[in-house]
């Protein structure tokens, strides 16, 4: 089970470095969650998918998975670095999730309270031209392409749970809760990150995103 353990951190390293992009970006409760279920998720099944297409087309698939995540990683990267260019040139900021998500929606508030955090965000949105709905979405797109990258080197962990003997489910529960955990710090490092940049919070992350997509290209994580 040790020996499990420490390849799944291994393996998490660069969800680690991945979250802190994502996190650099802002992070809200929303986001928190999103990460929690498609990191974990895509880690968890990845490893069955791979054992369920068999081993022949996993590791062919193995092979080119490290150039496909990179890719994959460094186009999120790069799409949230010309996504903040051209707010910039159009004098926006992007907007913080944490304060351009309905408040009220977010925690699910009512009354007074829950209608005023409603239209505080309403407002942030306007004034960004990044609307709540827009940046949920945005989210989530990220987020998912994100985590289906660093998850496509896990289609043949499957077969090598079998070198651990350990049984499948487990050894994809214990990938799967060892991601969230390497995710979900790795956001709250982020966060503090983008909290110290500002405005340039996302900048920072998109350039941390396309850094961690070179890095598992040429092999130095992943």
């Amino acid at each position: 089970m040790l020996a499990l353990i420490l390849v799944a951190i291994s393996v998490g390293v660069s969800n680690l470095a991945a979250s802190i992009g994502i996190g650099a970006g802002g992070v809200s409760s929303g986001t928190r969650v999103r990460v929690l279920l498609t990191f974990g998720l895509f880690e968890a099944a990845m490893p069955i998918i791979g054992l369920a297409i068999g081993h022949d087309l996993a590791s062919d698939i193995g092979r080119e998975a490290r150039l496909v995540g990179a890719l994959l990683l460094g186009g999120v990267g790069a799409f949230g670095i010309v996504r903040f260019a051209l707010l910039r040139a159009r004098g926006r900021k992007p907007a913080d999730p944490a304060r351009s998500a309905p408040r009220g929606a977010e925690t699910g508030a009512a009354g007074p309270a829950g209608s005023a955090g409603r239209a505080a965000g309403l407002a942030d949105g306007q004034a960004t031209g990044d609307g709540p709905s827009r940046r949920r979405l945005y989210q989530w797109i990220r987020i998912g392409v994100s985590a289906f990258a660093l998850s496509l080197d896990n289609l043949i962990a499957g077969f090598a749970l079998g070198s651990y003997q350990m049984n499948l489910v487990t050894g994809a529960l214990v990938f799967g809760f060892v991601s969230i955990a390497m995710s979900l710090a790795g956001l709250e490092l982020g966060a503090k990150l983008g909290n110290w940049a500002g405005d340039g919070g996302e900048l920072i992350g998109g350039v941390v995103l396309v850094g961690v997509g070179v890095a598992i290209g040429t092999g130095v994580i992943g």
